[in-house]
């Protein structure tokens, strides 16, 4: 009888983006405080992480059902392969491993609601971040009648918890497990191709950070220190703020793909490739994987790779990818054409009218500034 009773009350079925953490935890309980069937959605990345453990906590707090999805072939595979291919860099610096990871989560999350009929899907991400943009353009996108539950922007949920004390507290309240180690004084996320640190006492950009060996699947870290960087960057919502991020296996990848493709590509098509990667990274970047435009880039960049292929041998050594020499069946590297034992097919003399012809626009321009004396 009370069963039937719950579920005419219930809103309807909601896939909460669950970390296992705190904020998750508690945001978890809430739902169902609010009167929502929850469904814990926990995407395998390659963070390192007892998903077993997070399975049980969160059956433990009244979940309906509880998916733990392994998605770390199919992250590499159609998320990490296309932004290396891409070189994609956000704002010079920032191997978007974060970002490119969103999207890959987001597309299992309304797999899910569709299948199970939840018209509602949930995250914890704050309301100042990329974070929420990226999850919520990919769930409009590919479930366009979806409804968006984000509690952290929802007043009643960020009015009542105002800090990390107010979620313990609610969480001892509710029963709900509280990580007995102390916690880092900062936020962090961690997936197969890096590891970010923000927030807390790193908001203050003028304070170092000390990193400590993690071990993930893609890793050099700790070791070397490769391909760690600390940011100040340009949010998509209007804010700059402080990262500090460390792609060691991502780093590697981008350098010895950046010397092969040069290697293999045709100048004018690199050149017009490199400006599509920019348009990329700032598209993946600000959220927007499952748009036209980034589809279409997509496709232009996988296009651009058909010859690109071959092996770079490198070392790393304190902090640095060092590139040792290349090989690949599809070179464009021509030894007897550039070099200067060998004429090749090549006439020197064709090199003055070649000049010449290029050096009219700029007699021209010099003229008209009346800075040159050359006589006509």
């Amino acid at each position: 009888e009370a069963e039937s009773m719950t579920c005419i009350m219930s809103k309807g079925t909601v896939v909460l983006a669950y970390s296992g953490g705190l904020d998750t935890s508690c945001i978890l309980v809430w739902l169902k405080e609010q009167g929502y069937n929850v469904i814990a959605y926990l995407a395998n990345i390659g963070q390192d992480e007892d998903f077993e453990a997070a399975r049980k906590k969160a059956e433990s707090l009244g979940a309906k059902k509880v998916f733990i999805e392994d998605l770390r072939s199919q992250f590499v595979e159609d998320f990490i392969w296309p932004a290396v291919q891409a070189n994609a860099v956000y704002e010079d610096r920032y191997p978007l491993g974060t970002a490119v990871a969103r999207p890959c989560i987001a597309h299992r999350q309304v797999e899910i609601a569709r299948r199970e009929g939840a018209q509602f899907v949930s995250h914890g991400a704050t309301g100042k971040g990329n974070d929420q943009i990226r999850f919520e353009l990919t769930c409009y996108a590919l479930y366009p009648e979806v409804k968006i539950i984000a509690p952290w922007r929802i007043p009643e949920f960020y009015n009542r918890f105002r800090g990390r004390t107010d979620l313990m507290e609610y969480a001892q309240k509710h029963g709900i497990p509280v990580p007995v180690t102390p916690r880092a004084p900062w936020s962090m996320d961690a997936n197969l191709m890096h590891i970010s640190y923000e927030s807390g006492i790193l908001e203050n950009p003028k304070v170092s950070f000390q990193l400590h060996p993690v071990n993930l699947s893609l890793s050099l870290r700790g070791k070397h220190g490769v391909g760690r960087i600390d940011i100040v960057e340009n949010r998509f919502i209007g804010m700059k703020s402080r990262g500090i991020y460390e792609t060691p296996g991502g780093t590697v990848l981008l350098k010895a793909h950046l010397d092969i493709e040069t290697f293999t590509m045709d100048k004018e098509v690199r050149r017009i490739k490199q400006g599509l990667g920019i348009r990329f990274s700032e598209l993946v970047y600000n959220g927007f994987w499952d748009s036209p435009e980034c589809d279409f880039v997509r496709h232009c960049i996988a296009k651009s790779q058909e010859n690109v292929e071959g092996k770079v041998q490198l070392s790393v050594f304190k902090g640095q990818v060092y590139i040792l020499g290349r090989e690949s069946s599809k070179s464009l590297y021509n030894e007897e054409l550039v070099s200067m034992d060998v004429q090749g097919d090549y006439d020197p003399c064709d090199a003055s009218g070649f000049i010449r012809i290029n050096a009219v626009r700029l007699r021209e321009h010099h003229r008209l500034q009346g800075f040159s004396g050359t006589k006509k």
